[in-house]
């Protein structure tokens, strides 16, 4: 028989694995904000949080409103808002890249879109957008969590748990594998220290990036083995942007400032239209969700909830 507390720990786990998954994940990215906030400081002022927040949850309402017809469930648009005011690093303090990077990131998710999904993560694309056109006024999240072990160790704790639970494991465990695989690469290719090429994926940015935008369920394709595929050629990607930054190709300057999100803003998106294009092609009336499976429903299923996965 087993005991009281394994029951427990069994029914816990059981009732996350149903939990809608936003839920699960909005507490997980309000984890690494407090937990960054109290330790290093690393929103650079509540005001950034309440401008992006604030802005992230108007525009999914007015939008949800104006073309659905009705409200959208915010927690997407807060998981989004407090991504941005912790990634995006404005110069001299200023405030309206919260501002204009909330409006971009919602409206892209009712903009952007192709047989009835939206193509890229919108945190993602909105600090990509971002990074591209105000280089001199907008910089990223760089700061580390160094030799603070019990950050790292929480963090990561909740993540890995969270991601198997919304079934994206696979995803996150792929992106590291190759990840530290191509850091060793890049360590006997350019000769740096090889600690200092695997450090980065410990900090709060990377911490970010696989636990929210790489394994976003709303833009991810729609088998196992072709998420498996994007996520080693996001890390490929990244990759080979580093390298083009160690060897100083100036017709990539602009990839430098952050290559794993502008990585996955390039790899991403082409990986969802070919999926949903071949979708569409296999049996049109397939959904193009995830399906836990790894493969596409051969019927009709309903749509989730407006918001349902979105990752910021």
């Amino acid at each position: 028989m087993s005991s009281p507390s394994l029951a427990a720990s069994r029914s816990l786990w059981v009732r996350l694995g149903r939990m809608d998954p936003r839920y699960p994940v909005s507490f997980l990215i309000t984890l690494i904000l407090v937990l960054g906030e109290a330790r290093y400081g690393i929103l650079g002022g509540y005001e950034r949080l309440v401008i992006a927040l604030g802005v992230c949850v108007a525009t999914e309402l007015a939008l949800s409103r104006l073309l659905q017809g009705s409200f959208a469930n915010v927690q997407s648009a807060y998981i989004t808002g407090i991504s941005l005011a912790l990634l995006i690093k404005p110069r001299a303090d200023l405030l309206w890249p919260f501002a204009l990077g909330g409006f971009i990131a919602i409206a892209s998710k009712y903009v952007l879109r192709y047989r009835g999904r939206h193509l890229w993560n919108p945190s993602n694309f909105a600090i990509s957008l971002l990074l591209l056109a105000a280089p001199a006024s907008v910089a990223i999240l760089s700061r580390q969590w160094g030799n603070d072990l019990a950050t790292n160790a929480v963090i990561w704790g909740f993540g890995l748990l969270i991601v198997s639970r919304v079934r994206m494991l696979h995803v996150t465990l792929t992106y590291v594998a190759c990840f530290i695989a191509l850091a060793v690469l890049r360590h006997w290719i350019v000769g740096g220290p090889l600690l200092a090429e695997i450090a980065p994926i410990t900090g709060p940015m990377y911490q970010l990036f696989i636990f929210f935008m790489i394994t976003d369920p709303k833009t991810t394709v729609s088998t196992v083995r072709g998420r498996i595929i994007v996520a080693a050629a996001v890390a490929v990607a990244e990759a080979g942007i580093r390298l083009a930054g160690d060897f100083h190709v100036p017709a990539l300057n602009a990839l430098y400032p952050a290559p794993p999100i502008l990585a996955l803003a390039i790899v991403g998106p082409v990986a969802n239209l070919i999926d949903l294009y071949r979708a569409g092609r296999s049996s049109p009336l397939s959904s193009p969700l995830p399906s836990g499976e790894g493969k596409l429903s051969p019927t009709i299923v309903p749509p989730l909830p407006k918001g349902e996965g979105d990752r910021g």
